[in-house]
């Protein structure tokens, strides 16, 4: 069955997706040959690091901020959210935290791993927006300090650092009787769970991803192919065969 068929013919279906969804967008994956850890140890992404070397963690996210601050969604974003303005695609569980989900048009999107579009003062909580912190980072402020004195940091989960919603995406993942599975190695634990849940509970899984992943053998379907080719093409043929083509 290809995959728009398996998307008509189920009742809560969702998208589970890592790194290699935003690569089109110009945003570097962590795990794949060019990855952004085969050029980086890990730790510089961790919160000890940041503790013990906030400048040190600082000049290495300012790099990845900058990255992150000029990108737009790719055609696999909008074929995502055209799903679920369809009914078809009822959450986006992401492991990204670069927002292109939400710029896209998706609305219900559970963050496991953050944002790196907020940020907040460690001492006093205060709130900060990427733009505020960038123009601090830009202009040499490293660290990037509040103006309590504490220090800033992104509200996304570093290494060594609890999962956000993982609860609410693993009952998500219960109820749910479809997931793709869009550009994600599915090596991070506990988020590779999400996938495992669904499969476990009888609920069809499809792996869109360039590269092996560890669930390949128990996968429905499995199409190594671009996402931002493969998803717009399966909205086309969705529209097709339901009769909204043009």
């Amino acid at each position: 069955m290809e995959l728009a068929e398996l998307l008509l013919t189920s009742t809560h279906g969702i998208a589970f997706t890592g790194a290699g969804i935003s690569t089109p967008s110009g945003i570097p994956d962590f795990r794949g040959p060019q990855g952004l850890w085969k050029k980086y140890p890990q730790e510089l992404s961790s919160a000890s690091y940041l503790k013990s070397d906030p400048r040190g963690f600082w000049e290495f996210y300012a790099f990845r901020l900058r990255a992150m601050d000029s990108v737009s969604p790719n055609p696999a974003h909008y074929a995502l959210a055209e799903l679920e303005r369809m009914g078809l695609i009822k959450y986006v569980i992401t492991q990204n935290i670069d927002g292109l989900h939400q710029d896209a048009g998706s609305r219900n999107v559970i963050e496991l791993h953050g944002t790196s579009r907020r940020f907040y003062c460690e001492e006093c909580g205060r709130q900060f927006e990427r733009r505020e912190v960038l123009e601090k980072v830009q202009s040499g402020e490293l660290p990037p300090r509040c103006q309590c004195g504490g220090l800033i940091r992104p509200a996304v989960v570093l290494f060594d650092e609890p999962v956000h919603r993982i609860g609410e995406a693993l009952t998500i993942a219960q109820e749910s009787d479809l997931v793709l599975v869009v550009g994600s190695s599915l090596t991070v634990y506990p988020a590779n769970l999400i996938p495992q849940v669904v499969k476990e509970n009888g609920g069809r899984l499809v792996i869109i991803n360039m590269e092996e992943t560890p669930l390949d053998h128990v996968a429905d379907l499995v199409i190594r192919e671009r996402v931002e080719e493969v998803l717009p093409k399966t909205v086309k043929r969705v529209k097709e065969i339901v009769g909204l083509s043009n």
